[in-house]
């Protein structure tokens, strides 16, 4: 890793600190963010020092105008909820930090929420997954940005199935995110006539998936979807792609974004559709971005929409906590995001639900044939956009007992 790359991002963070007149004048407290998520697994490249890159970014953007200090911290959780719970007593009991963001592994998502739920401190998630989060395990401390496993389970179920796959089987990674990302896919085959034929689970970064995708093949089943994410999705598609199984049946990969189109390449996801909040090469806010990303990541990647989540819920962060002048009371903080609409050049205009569920429209892509992309960042094009109201969670449905219907 190039850490002359980080200088300037630093650099751009600690503008903020720099103004301690201006501070004192408007009496903000400064402003400590730990991004939590994995570092050296199998989600590094998908979120990683790239979600560092992303806030520093929105630091750069948005702290010195507002007049709040920031300060950003990141920490390899290890994929561990264990590891995490202890990182995050840490973070907020010693080290001073005032929120935790990312946080993908749904598992140690909700084990460090358990934690900023007790001590009242902020959390907000970009990269973790689970719809449970704004369900049955909501919290008053938390913020889900970017997407969760209804949208993309529900979303990209009911047009797979809408399309001719009525037949299902499931290749699903054994953690609450993937079981919460099979469950909301299945609810929606179902529901649009189709039919789920089974499912088998594998643990998290496992190496061989030869025998799950034998199972998938020896089912018959018009569709075989991948309902895991990161490097599980990149390993597990291509070694499908090794089985033939792209020739005799459909693939739905259901966490499937732009990390993953490189290092497969084009010709190996022919017809892939996924369902993303964000792509670089939309307009030229998102592409200037994607330029401004890309030019301080140690391996010249383009955002995902994970990053742009990062970048997006930063921005909005430090809005509130120019209001609130402080983040040590949580509720009160996810309180002043969620009184305040939402509005930054990568998702536009949104709210924060009151169950901490971010609104915004989502859109389905398309991965492109070789011939058609331009560059190894070119690999989406975009199909339709899908209004919040068609699919987010409604609010009725979520079971999160704070909520009042």
């Amino acid at each position: 890793m190039d850490r002359r790359k980080f200088t300037t991002l630093g650099a751009a963070s600690a503008i903020a600190l720099l103004g301690p007149r201006q501070l004192r004048a408007q009496g903000t407290q400064p402003l400590k963010i730990g991004i939590m998520n994995d570092l050296s697994s199998v989600y590094a490249d998908f979120q990683g020092f790239g979600s560092k890159i992303a806030a520093e970014l929105a630091v750069a953007d948005y702290a010195a105008k507002a007049g709040v200090a920031v300060e950003v911290v990141i920490a390899d959780h290890q994929n561990k909820p264990d590891i995490g719970s202890g990182l995050a007593r840490r973070w907020f009991d010693v080290d001073g930090v005032d929120v935790i963001m990312d946080l993908p592994n749904s598992a140690v998502a909700l084990a460090v929420l358990a934690i900023a739920t007790e001590k009242n401190r902020t959390v907000i998630g970009s990269g973790a997954g689970s719809a449970a989060l704004t369900g049955p395990m909501c919290s008053k401390n938390f913020v889900h940005w970017t997407y969760d496993t209804y949208a993309l389970g529900h979303g990209l179920g009911k047009a797979v199935t809408a399309e001719g796959g009525k037949t299902w089987f499931f290749l699903t990674a054994d953690y609450a995110f993937g079981k919460d990302l099979e469950q909301n896919c299945a609810e929606a085959v179902v529901a649009s006539g189709g039919k789920v034929l089974g499912a088998v689970r594998h643990p998290i970064n496992t190496s061989d998936f030869s025998s799950f995708l034998l199972q998938a093949q020896s089912s018959g089943a018009d569709v075989v979807a991948f309902a895991n994410a990161g490097g599980d999705t990149s390993q597990s598609m291509k070694q499908a792609a090794e089985f033939g199984l792209a020739g005799k049946q459909r693939l739905a990969a259901l966490v499937f974004d732009l990390t993953h189109v490189p290092p497969l390449g084009l010709a190996a996801v022919q017809g892939v559709k996924t369902i993303q909040a964000f792509y670089w090469d939309t307009n030229d806010a998102t592409r200037g971005f994607g330029k401004r990303f890309s030019a301080a990541h140690p391996k010249g990647d383009m955002p995902n929409h994970m990053h742009a989540g990062m970048y997006g819920a930063t921005a909005h962060l430090i809005k509130a906590m120019a209001q609130t002048k402080s983040a040590a009371d949580g509720i009160k903080l996810v309180d002043a995001m969620k009184a305040m609409p939402t509005d930054d050049p990568l998702f536009g205009k949104g709210q924060i639900r009151v169950d901490g569920r971010h609104i915004h429209p989502m859109y389905l892509f398309e991965t492109k044939k070789p011939s058609e992309s331009i560059g190894k960042w070119d690999v989406f094009k975009q199909l339709t956009t899908i209004v919040p109201d068609d699919v987010w969670r409604p609010l009725d449905k979520g079971g999160c007992p704070f909520v009042k219907i």
